[in-house]
């Protein structure tokens, strides 16, 4: 018998988003006889205790005889219990500070850990993850915000919707202004902006006609790698080769910054990259851009007026041009920032069904048995001890 539990999520701010919503676990319970699933009572979830008891899963607090813990993001150091095996996002395969301690205190206390972000394709695609959501929020409250700085139309908040389907709903009837948007990236999160592109009637352009004529309608163009960056050299762009070596690259960002009402960020980044374009850029009175998205929610990062995160209930604020300071969302001589790092939280019925759907398509299986490359490749500790693929993380701790 194989025995699972969905745990409390505990860190701050609460994430109510699941593993596996009760109807997956009612399906997994019917189908899969050597399977017994558990849920640590919680007050936050997006489904209720009643939801998974009704599905057959038993709520328990004694986590003694479970093997598998799963939750979504990173537990607490002293909540974690010595020799178990979880899964969760733990945001430490980059060597992330503030999650310093977390790591420790997993090889510390003898843990097993699998890190969904690390669940991959043979093509290195990854298997799990929120990230249409999080384009999909980020890319409506984008929106949302330039009509809130413009007074032209009013969207209205993600959060406060029971689903997606609700959701679009009610884009019937907006007419939006001939504004034009700039999309970054091509991952799952330019997925989810763009599915909301296509909601709202914004209509894709090429970026060369995007930069060469005006509309009279909304548009928006996407960007994907080889039309943000060059070698600096031979003015070539090869994927593999910018991943290795993103400071021999430029990026070709500026131009679109000069015709852009809205930027919407979905790119990956680490410090080695060139940013989108930098702090000296905004004063410029060619610096179009009123409103950022920036979904991949990098602080200081691609976007360096991301002065880090709002909250889910105020997603919103202001950067000065010429001071950098954060300010109030809709201030004169002020860029207006969307940065939310639990973006799927808005509709976290829906992320949550999704992310069910792809762990039991593609993960649960290879999980309960033995030899599974996509599971050992994620598995960043055995008990307790760092894996050959994460060696790399010795100097971490």
């Amino acid at each position: 018998m194989i025995r699972i539990v969905l745990i409390r999520e505990t860190k701050i701010p609460a994430d109510n988003r699941v593993a596996l919503i009760p109807s997956q676990c009612k399906w997994l319970l019917k189908n899969f006889d050597t399977l017994k699933i558990f849920a640590q009572p919680s007050d936050t979830r997006c489904y209720g205790n009643k939801e998974y008891k009704m599905a057959g899963v038993e709520l328990k607090e004694d986590l003694s005889d479970c093997d598998y813990l799963f939750g979504i993001k990173e537990v607490a150091a002293e909540q974690l219990i010595p020799g178990k095996k979880y899964l969760f996002f733990s945001h430490t395969r980059k060597m992330q500070p503030y999650n310093q301690a977390l790591f420790r205190a997993i090889l510390d206390k003898k843990i097993t850990l699998i890190d969904y972000e690390c669940m991959e394709h043979e093509d290195g695609q990854r298997i799990l993850g929120f990230g249409f959501f999080a384009g999909i929020v980020g890319a409506h409250n984008g929106i949302m915000a330039y009509g809130l700085r413009t007074k032209q139309y009013v969207l209205p908040r993600v959060y406060k919707q029971p689903s997606f389907r609700q959701l679009i709903h009610g884009y019937f009837g907006i007419k939006l202004p001939n504004i034009k948007v700039v999309i970054t990236g091509s991952g799952s999160v330019a997925h989810g902006l763009l599915e909301v592109m296509n909601l709202l009637g914004i209509i894709e352009v090429e970026p060369d006609e995007y930069l060469s004529r005006n509309f009279s309608y909304p548009v928006f163009t996407q960007l994907k790698g080889s039309l943000l960056y060059r070698h600096k050299t031979n003015g070539t762009y090869n994927r593999d080769h910018f991943h290795t070596h993103p400071e021999e690259y430029e990026c070709l960002f500026k131009s679109y910054a000069e015709h852009s009402d809205i930027l919407m960020n979905g790119i990956f980044w680490d410090p080695h990259m060139p940013r989108l374009f930098e702090w000296e850029d905004l004063l410029s009175p060619r610096f179009r851009i009123q409103v950022i998205a920036d979904i991949t929610d990098d602080k200081e990062g691609s976007v360096p007026c991301n002065l880090g995160d709002g909250t889910m209930e105020e997603p919103l604020y202001g950067v000065n041009r010429k001071s950098r300071h954060k300010t109030a969302p809709f201030e004169e001589d002020s860029i207006v920032i969307m940065a939310v790092g639990n973006l799927p939280n808005e509709l976290p019925r829906d992320a949550s069904r999704y992310f069910g759907e792809q762990l039991i398509k593609y993960i649960l299986e290879d999980l309960f048995k033995e030899g599974s490359d996509v599971i050992a490749k994620a598995t960043m500790v055995r008990e307790g001890i760092i894996t050959d693929h994460f060696k790399y993380m010795t100097g971490y701790v």
